[in-house]
């Protein structure tokens, strides 16, 4: 029961831990350690001996060896030392006072006549008893006795360094409160042993000396027990608080670090159960499991984790010779006692981390036998006294998860030292003793805020591994070519620019690099490297420099995914023959080269979302090769030699526009095998006993018996390009999802009786084939959703082994009751995702004829599904007396309709590999009663690992109740989003109760003493809510479950995903006293950053939502709602895409559904699709055209249909709306042109991806924005518009999202590109610069005779163009028709044109949205016309800016390129090339000397005067034999001149090979071959 509320707030007069004379007085009446107890009756005394001078008969000294004096002094090795009291009713202290060691030696004695135990390094000479000699005797440690007039509790330093007096906040600096007064007071609720608590209210300085006199009042029921002491449980441990800590503040910290603000409350907050994140108990001193409980199987390893230890157990002590590893992790103990670690002559491995120490335990130094010692996760700042040079065995240091900024002085003295980590630390800068320690193999510094590396570093000759993950490191030293040991370089998440250092070692095998700043990866490979990762760089070409003659390439992994390759050189790829696993997704490639064929070792080729138009056919010869990813890109056709591969296994060319697959010449004849698998009785897979078939198997081509999985979703194909896959007899999982099937043949699943998986979804199947259907006993999942199935076949009934079936989104009507013709899911007892949602004319009712049916079984429930886990009935009509299975922790059940507030919406998922539910949904219309107001919500993880199903029905269960407690406290000046940030913060609260309450374990879990607490501890879920209300939109996640809106088909995130590597992330996880490790786990344990549950990893990882607020307009179409089994496989925008395709909300999240499981997915995936269009009464905007546009002359029409319409072959612009027909009459022309291009094209290595990128959008926003592409020249469109605004809405988008596209470094860091801001510091120019011209008017339409599409002509057609030239980059220029429109029906500002009514409103609407800025140019007489235009250049609102740069276009100078071009380096190179000339004529070039003026002059006349050069010496001017250079050199120029300084150069080195082939063969007196072929390889021009 709570004790009533007390305040209480320091008197100003009495420092902290410090008493009055009263109180002085008060603890004396008081119990304590130092009282000693009565004494017994005097008959009970016994005479002690303590002549221990004579021990004849006792103890034989003759056995012991003779040992030398100590000379050490009473304390040796004791600098400071400070314990915590133990209960004196607790200590044992026989096992003290008898030795393990068999030697005996007398305590009395004075301590230089004691003699040392054999094995002890130093003896403990405190005395033994406190009627020695000495009146300052001290007992042995372990006796943990309490110091006379002292609290031992006081230590010297606090196990919780933020809330002590004086000492720096590690969250923020505050000004320190004023004692007394109502104000500032924080509740802090204390418990007593027993589970009652008593609520005090104190001020944040209060500390717990203060507190205690308190606390005796109000909690010490019986004045006579043992003085109790302040406990704090938080992070799986529990510890005495000191004196000087203050609990008050503690708490203000912890719930500042959990998520909580101050207008949550904080000092109202502590009076709460916050048992999840910590608990205060003021109970007695004895902490830990009682010593009878503790047992020990084994004594050599002894882990005492989490036991609430605050002092070694006595029964180690018997049994310390037999220790080698000790973990005292995760316990309270500040020190070690030093007779303990004497005693432990065999120790070689401690582990004390998470015990939040400042300092290391004095006695650490005397144990000289160590070997591993981890100090990880603590709070040390300084190493400086700990005295670990004193350890000459150490070898494996762990300081990872500390505060220290630098390394001690004797750091070079651990000469031992192998393994060494300090990663997640503070330092600056790698300390310079480390590159002292020369026999360091392994080195982890990451996650630090390093910048530089020493050039010392190269000192580490015997480096093996060095770890510098998530620093800012940008350049690796020259030095480190030194580290001729280094096999693995782990150097993820920095600035580096250039890594040839290191991947020419000799010994390197493993180099991660990715997520840098390279690019450009020119680089000579080691002979040794087996493995390079250079994904996420901006890297734009890929070259190797030949290496060592003879040494071919060793390299079997290489990762270049996520940059922006735009071509993978042949010859570099060629140089690859040992190659096994190569990955080049997301770049902008167009092809592969032919040389792919010569790594005959490929394994794995991965080239997914790149923009290959076709694969090399040399792909064939890959024998080796056994999974090849391409999906998301324009494949129009796969190769014919892709039948030759005999290890394929794996295909996934799912999202291509692929339509047909041919059979290599010669292999088969397609028509007989076809006749034979599904045209006739004999099976192609039969016993082939026939000679027919026997010759037809011989036939098969080897990628028959090897292909088992085939992905080909999303293409153009047919039922005619089915045939082949007859052929594909292993097969397990085919998947044909979204292709253009409308009828399987008849014989389809005759070959395919090995398949599990067969995916048919989003086709336009009408009826499943039943031939061969039961056959499949082995399929297993079975996606036929979005077709337009009316029934289904009973053979499916017979798939005994059918676990996932999804028909949901046809139109399926028939009777389930009538089994024996059609199918009913009772008969698939083993389902357990069952998924009819979407098919409005289906009735589940049941059979009232017939009830007695199948053994009286109604067909028309789910009573037969026992393992069913989601059931989907959205939109499907249920009869009254249907029983439908209860939704349950293991059971989801959709029966609403796909209708909330008047928005369609739609849901998809998956259960992935797991047995149980992970992830759950949560949809609420009219919330608390509001036509208005909704709720959509998921919970759970995408994993089975770390996930629960009663953890994630609980959020399921409660959000909507807590939600809606939380809107109705919000006050005065709050907002939604605080109601929502306190929602997830007490679900997270409330979650944890529920679990350990309901589980039977008591609240006070907290304490990591109940070990059988880790399955609650270690299992979360991430949380999505979005909160609708009217046209405004809120979204808070915690984790990784995400929320995209479209607006005008672009992606706009409106949520954050909580990933560890995040810096922000990374540094709030930090100042939690957490840590990242370099596989991106916050502790080494879990993947993201921010979730419900994980309660062992509170504050760290916490249930604080990032909250966004959106304002929905009419130009948003949808959210998608997903997981991360949707995220982490498909981007942003293609989701977008692929969702906007389709009108049906349901069928657009199963279509997202199906391509997350092509491209990978396996886990759980779910996703939502919210139409938000509907809050508007508007459909998906597919038509952005206006249908009143100009009609195209019929002439035109049948001139354009017998022409063959151009195939689109691009992948992303094939999902968005058709292309708008030519417009004609009345149009608007558009011409774009790229600023400087032709420049840019010839000195920056970036532009061919730029330029991909540059025409994605451009064609993007064409179908968009209703334009048609006329033409292209070049960089140049020319693009036509049926309106004026559509023209306008189009420029002006496309101005506007150049600025996000991830342009390639080299374009941003060029003077063309580089990110220019406004005095606002708004980003109004960054990459490429687009000039842009538009004018109106009435051209002559007529179709291009080769293209057949339309072409323009006529004056309007060329004003438009000079419109366009008078541009300058960035801006928008307009004729004064356009002008008038724009004032028409933008502004308001000007009277209606003929054709403003044709204007479209949705372009009107965005144009007014972004904003419009004019200004006038005024008449420009253009060249080659004769009347003047009134011209205005445009801008978007936020582009105004522009108009205040500088317009004048000048020729780029060399500081515009990525690559600097010096005019004094291209001098000295050209002085290289004259000498390197000169030499090859058998001569030496001298320059001489420059002059310049009177001081040269009078320097040279001093020197003395040298002696005459020898005839082979030429001494000239050296500019006399190169090209003029000079500072105004443009780039181009210099371009060309070191083109041909290196063609020299090249010429030069190879006469003078050919004269060294000469000398050494004319010295051996005849030709040498091998010579001359090493100087012919040499010699070999390389081909760029």
């Amino acid at each position: 029961m709570p004790s009533p509320d007390l305040s209480f707030h320091p008197t100003p007069t009495t420092p902290p831990g410090s008493f009055s004379k009263k109180d002085r007085s008060a603890r004396k009446k008081r119990p304590s350690y130092v009282t000693p107890p009565a004494l017994p009756p005097k008959e009970s005394l016994y005479a002690l001996d303590t002549n221990l001078n004579e021990m004849d008969g006792i103890v034989d000294l003759s056995v012991f060896p003779p040992t030398g004096v100590d000379s050490s002094s009473p304390g040796s090795g004791f600098e400071s030392s400070h314990q915590s009291s133990s209960d004196v009713s607790s200590m044992q202290f026989g096992s003290v006072s008898t030795p393990h060691h068999s030697v005996f030696s007398n305590p009395f004695l004075p301590g230089n006549q004691r003699r040392l135990a054999p094995g002890a390094l130093t003896f403990d000479g405190r005395k033994i008893s406190p009627k020695a000699h000495s009146p300052s005797w001290t007992a042995p440690e372990s006796w943990a006795v309490e110091k006379e007039g002292g609290d031992a509790s006081i230590t010297a330093y606090s196990s919780s360094d933020e809330s002590v007096h004086g000492c720096k906040s590690g969250m923020r600096k505050r000004k320190k409160r004023p004692p007394g007064g109502g104000k500032g007071l924080f509740k802090v609720r204390i418990y007593r042993a027993n589970n009652s608590y008593h609520v005090v209210s104190c001020d944040l300085n209060v500390t717990v000396a203060q507190l205690t006199p308190l606390l005796n009042k109000k909690l010490l029921l019986d004045p006579g027990v043992e003085p109790h002491k302040l406990h704090l449980k938080e992070r799986g441990r529990e510890r005495v608080l000191a004196p000087t800590e203050r609990p008050a503040d503690i708490v203000r910290r912890r719930l500042e670090q959990a998520g909580y603000d101050v207008a949550d409350g904080l000092d109202l907050l502590g009076a709460d159960d916050i048992q999840f994140l910590l608990k205060f108990v003021y109970k007695s001193n004895a902490l830990g499991p009682p010593e009878e409980e503790m047992q020990f199987d084994t004594f050599d390893l002894v882990d005492l984790t989490s036991r609430s230890l605050r002092a070694v157990p006595v029964t180690l002590y018997a049994h310390a010779d037999s220790i080698v590893s000790l973990n005292l992790s995760r316990n309270p103990m500040l020190e070690i006692p030093l007779d303990f670690i004497q005693a432990c002559t065999t120790l070689r491995e401690l582990r004390l981390s998470h015990m939040a120490l400042k300092k290391v335990p004095q006695s650490v130094r005397h144990c000289r036998t160590l070997q591993w010692l981890d100090l990880s996760c603590n709070r040390i700042a300084s190493l400086d006294d700990a005295g670990l040079e004193l350890i000459p065995q150490l070898r494996h240091l762990k300081l990872q998860n500390n505060r220290m900024e630098k390394l001690p002085y004797y750091f070079p003295h651990l000469r031992e030292l192998r393994d060494l980590n300090i990663s997640n630390n503070k330092f600056k800068h790698l300390p310079a003793v480390v590159c002292e320690l020369r026999s360091l193999v392994d080195l982890d510094a990451s996650f630090n805020m390093i910048q530089e590396l020493p050039d010392e570093l190269g000192q580490l000759t015997q480096l093996d591994h060095l770890t510098i993950v998530g620093n800012q490191v940008s350049k690796i030293p020259e030095q480190c070519a030194n580290l001729h040991n280094l096999r693995i370089l782990d150097c993820r998440r920095n600035h580096l620019t250039d890594i040839s250092v290191i991947c020419t070692l000799p010994k390197i095998e493993q180099l991660l690099a990715d997520h840098n700043s390279m690019h450009a990866l020119d680089v000579s490979f080691g002979p040794a490297l087996k493995q390079l990762d250079a994904s996420h760089n901006d890297i734009t070409q890929l070259t190797l420099v030949p290496g060592p003659l003879g040494l071919p390439y060793a390299l079997t992994t290489l990762n270049l995914s996520h940059a922006k390759l735009s071509t993978l050189d042949d010859l570099a790829l060629a140089q690859l023959t040992a190659l096994e696993v190569l990955h080049i997704d997301h770049n902008s490639i167009r092809s592969l080269p032919e040389s792919l064929g010569g790594l005959s070792r490929l394994k794995h080729l991965s080239c997914s979302n790149n923009h290959l138009y076709m694969l090399p056919s040399s792909i064939g010869r890959l024998q080796w090769l056994e999974t090849l990813e391409a999906h998301n890109n324009d494949l129009s056709e796969l190769p014919m030699s892709l039948w030759n591969c005999s290890s394929l296994q794996v295909i996934n060319v799912t999202s291509n526009v692929i339509s047909t697959w041919s059979l290599p010449p010669g292999s088969i004849d397609l028509e007989v095998a076809v006749t034979h698998a599904w045209g006739s009785s004999v099976t192609l897979l039969g016993d082939r006993k026939g000679s027919s078939s026997s010759t037809i198997a011989s036939t098969l081509p080897a990628l028959a018996s090897s292909l088992e999985k085939l992905y080909v979703g999303e293409n153009s194909l047919t039922a005619d390009s089915l045939h082949p896959l007859a052929l594909l007899r292993e097969l397990r999982v085919l998947n044909l999802s979204f292709n253009n099937i409308q009828q399987l043949p008849s014989s389809f699943f005759r070959n395919l009786t090995q398949l599990r998986e067969l995916y048919l979804s989003g086709n336009d199947i009408s009826a499943i084939p039943t031939e061969n259907l039961q056959h499949m006993t082995n399929l297993e999942v079975l996606f036929l959703n979005g077709n337009k199935l009316q029934t289904l076949p009973r053979e499916i009934s017979k798939l005994t082994k059918l676990s996932v079936m999804d028909v949901g989104s046809n139109v399926l009507k028939y009777n389930i009751n009538n089994w024996e013709f059609d199918w009913n899911w009772n008969f698939n007892t083993n389902l357990r995702y069952l998924n009819l949602s979407g098919n409005k004319r289906l009735e589940i009712k049941p059979d009232m004829n017939h009830r007695q049916s199948r053994n009286q079984q109604q067909l028309s429930d789910f009573s037969s599904l026992t393992q069913l886990r989601i059931l989907g009935l959205m939109d499907v009509t249920i009869g009254m007396q249907t029983n439908i299975p209860d939704e349950s922790e293991d059971r989801r059940v959709r029966t609403s309709m796909a209708d909330v507030n008047g928005m369609a919406y739609g849901i998809a998922d998956t259960l992935g590999m797991t047995e149980h539910l992970t992830m759950i949904d949560l949809v609420q219309p009219n919330f608390r009663g509001s036509p208005d107001e909704a709720i959509f919500a998921m919970f759970g993880r995408a994993s089975h690992i770390a996930s629960n199903n009663r953890l994630t029905k609980f959020l399921h269960d409660n959000f909507m109740r807590v939600f809606a407690e939380e809107l109705a406290k919000l006050a005065l000046g709050e907002n939604v989003a605080d109601a929502m940030r306190r929602s997830f913060l007490k679900l997270n609260k409330l979650l944890h109760d529920y679990l350990y309450s309901t589980s039977g374990r008591k609240m006070s879990h907290v304490s990591a003493s109940a070990m059988n607490q880790t399955i609650h501890d270690k299992i979360g879920a991430s949380g999505i809510v979005l909160y609708l209300v009217h046209r405004t939109l809120y979204v808070a996640n915690a984790g990784n479950a995400l929320a995209v809106v479209s607006r005008q088909g672009i992606a706009q995130l409106v949520s954050r995903k909580h990933d560890p590597f995040d810096r922000l992330e990374t540094a709030r996880i930090r100042a939690a006293e957490g840590w990242v490790s370099p596989k991106g786990f916050v502790n080494d344990e879990i993947d993201v950053s921010r979730s419900f549950g994980f309660y062992y990893m509170l504050p760290v990882v916490n249930a604080r939502p990032d909250v966004y607020k959106y304002e929905i307009t009419s130009l948003d179409e949808f959210v998608i709602v997903g997981n991360r089994g949707l995220w982490d496989y498909v981007s942003y925008q293609t989701a977008v895409d692929i969702a906007r395709k389709e009108r049906d909300p349901m069928i657009a999240a199963q279509k997202l559904r199906d391509f997350a499981i092509s491209y990978g997915a396996e886990g759980t995936t779910m996703i939502m699709v919210i139409k938000v269009s509907d809050l508007f009464h508007k459909g998906l905007p597919r038509e952005l055209q206006l249908s009143t546009e100009a009609a195209i002359p019929e002439d035109l029409i049948r001139s354009l249909a017998k022409r063959k319409p151009r195939d689109i072959i691009n992948r992303d612009i094939s999902r968005l709306d058709d292309e708008v027909s030519p417009p004609t009459g009345h149009l608007a022309l558009v011409f774009t042109d790229i600023r400087n291009s032709t420049h840019l094209w010839e000195v920056n290595p970036g532009m061919q991806s730029a330029m991909v990128l540059h025409n994605n959008l451009l064609r993007r926003l064409l179908r968009f924005c209703g334009g048609y592409e006329v033409k292209t020249e070049g960089d140049a469109f020319m693009c036509s518009f049926p309106t004026t605004l559509a023209a306008l809405w189009w420029c002006m988008s496309v101005q506007t999202q150049l600025l996000n596209l991830p342009w390639p470094l080299e374009i941003l860091e060029c003077e063309d590109g580089k990110e220019i801001r406004d005095s606002d510091d708004v980003v109004i120019a960054r990459g490429l610069s687009l000039r842009m011209g538009i004018h109106c008017g009435s051209p002559v339409c007529e179709p291009d005779p080769v293209t057949g599409r339309m072409d323009y002509f006529g004056p309007m057609v060329n004003r438009a163009a000079r419109v366009n030239a008078v541009a300058a980059g960035g801006q928008i220029m307009c004729s004064a028709d356009v002008i008038k429109e724009i004032n028409a029906r933008i502004l308001d500002s000007g009277p209606e044109t003929e054709y403003s009514y044709l204007q479209p409103s949705n372009a009107i609407e965005a144009i007014r949205a972004m904003g419009v800025k004019i200004f006038p140019v005024g008449e420009v007489k253009l060249k080659g016309l004769e009347v003047p235009e009134n011209l205005s250049i445009v801008y978007p609102a936020s582009l105004a800016a522009r108009q205040d740069l500088e317009t004048l276009e000048t020729a780029p100078t060399a500081s515009g390129s990525r690559v600097q071009f010096s005019v004094e380096q291209m001098r000295e190179l050209g002085l290289l090339c004259v000498r390197l000339e000169t030499l090859a004529m058998s001569r030496v070039f001298r320059p001489t000397p420059a002059r310049k003026g009177s001081i040269a002059s009078s320097l040279a006349q001093s020197k003395p005067e040298e002696k005459p050069d020898s005839p082979l010496v030429v001494r000239d001017d050296p500019s006399l034999y190169l090209p003029v250079m000079d500072e105004k050199s443009s780039d181009a120029h210099l371009t060309t001149v070191l083109h041909s300084l290196s063609l020299r150069i090249d010429n030069a080195l190879t006469k003078l090979a050919f004269m060294y082939m000469s000398d050494i063969e004319r010295q051996q007196g005849g030709p040498n071959l091998a010579l001359r072929d090493q100087i012919l390889e040499l010699c070999r021009p390389v081909l760029l």
